[in-house]
């Protein structure tokens, strides 16, 4: 491949960057969390070190997206169904600043990513509600609304997640990171049910059709189940400061709330699926929106072991002990079409550019 032919390739994969791709970096990186807690040690570096390299892929394609297909961005950011994905990209960020905090105990690069975070939080948050409510000829909630939008829940609980487990490293400012950490658990709190309101009269009073069903709405487990990490962290974290630790019975029985309906959602969501797929023969082709399928189960595994030690209920680590499989499982099938798809596009490009110029 010569040089131009490179340039190309690099200047299409930037332009046509889907905006929520950086759900790649968040399964990858909760599963390896998930590996690490349950003793997978090995497979949880490796997971590690494949989401660095993600990582860093994706953030040089979206800057290169930045710089030289701002229109585009600006198109998507403003785009009800696109926009929330840019969601993923603070959610990314701090997912990987937790795996290496927990798995790697690198808490600069995690404290590096986590102030990040919260200033792509402030950027994207506000940019897309405000762009989505000043927009002229807005769609219909059956055209424009689906569990994508609970990615602003994801991102905002990933804050709270990743700032509670660096409280310990950052001693002198214990207080106000609690404090911060745990206004972001209850706005997080606060969006899920308003989000999650709209999405299930969705679901229940507007036809749902095979193609609008997509892989996104497993983020309506996802999103309540990193609420459930929230809650659990803070929890743990209580001891650390007396306000905190005098809200601890109302953290453990939200938590509860939350982690049950997680727990709920999961039966319903397979039985949407096996009617797509298996009973209405729906196509199973390589999507990313299918990373916003994998991320849910990785982080119902980890929100689960963390919830058991919350609570001190040995019984729930049953759960996680066998539901990283299917999230293994999940992210194994999901990076197999990846690469498929990768191989494929290299070859069809390969195979245009052996034509001869007059064919």
């Amino acid at each position: 491949m010569n040089e131009a032919t490179r340039q190309n390739a690099l200047s299409r994969a930037a332009a046509d960057l889907f905006p929520g791709y950086f759900a790649l970096v968040m399964a990858t990186g909760i599963i390896s969390i998930a590996c690490f807690m349950l003793g997978m040690t090995t497979i949880s570096h490796v997971l590690l070190v494949i989401n660095v390299v993600a990582y860093i892929v994706l953030c040089l394609l979206l800057l290169l997206r930045l710089l030289f297909f701002f229109a585009r961005v600006k198109a998507d950011i403003q785009d009800h169904v696109k926009g929330p994905g840019f969601f993923t990209v603070v959610a990314g960020t701090c997912v990987l600043g937790s795996a290496l905090l927990i798995v790697l105990d690198r808490y600069r690069p995690a404290t590096v990513l986590w102030f990040a975070g919260v200033g792509l939080w402030i950027v994207i948050m506000y940019t897309f509600f405000t762009a989505v409510t000043v927009h002229e000829n807005k769609p219909s909630i059956e055209a424009g609304l689906n569990g994508g939008w609970l990615l602003a829940v994801v991102a905002t609980q990933s804050i709270s997640v990743l700032g509670t487990l660096l409280v310990n490293r950052l001693a002198d400012y214990r207080e106000p990171i609690l404090f911060f950490t745990l206004c972001m658990f209850l706005l997080g709190c606060m969006l899920y049910l308003l989000l999650i309101t709209l999405i299930f009269y969705r679901f229940t009073f507007v036809n749902v059709t095979l193609v609008a069903l997509t892989p996104p709405y497993w983020i309506n487990m996802g999103a309540v189940a990193i609420t459930t990490l929230a809650g659990a962290r803070l929890i743990i974290a209580a001891p650390e400061w007396s306000l905190l630790n005098e809200l601890v019975p109302f953290l453990k029985g939200f938590t509860l709330f939350f982690w049950a309906a997680a727990t709920w959602w999961i039966p319903l969501l397979l039985a949407l699926g096996f009617w797509r797929h298996v009973y209405k023969r729906f196509p199973l082709k390589y999507d990313p929106q299918y990373w916003g399928m994998v991320f849910p189960l990785g982080m119902y595994t980890v929100c689960t072991f963390q919830l058991s030690n919350a609570i001190n209920f040995p019984r729930l680590l049953v759960i996680p002990r066998y539901f990283i499989y299917m999230a293994l499982a999940g992210w194994l099938a999901v990076s197999l079409g990846l690469v498929t798809t990768l191989i494929r596009g290299l070859t069809v490009g390969a195979a245009l550019r052996g034509r001869p110029s007059h064919e």
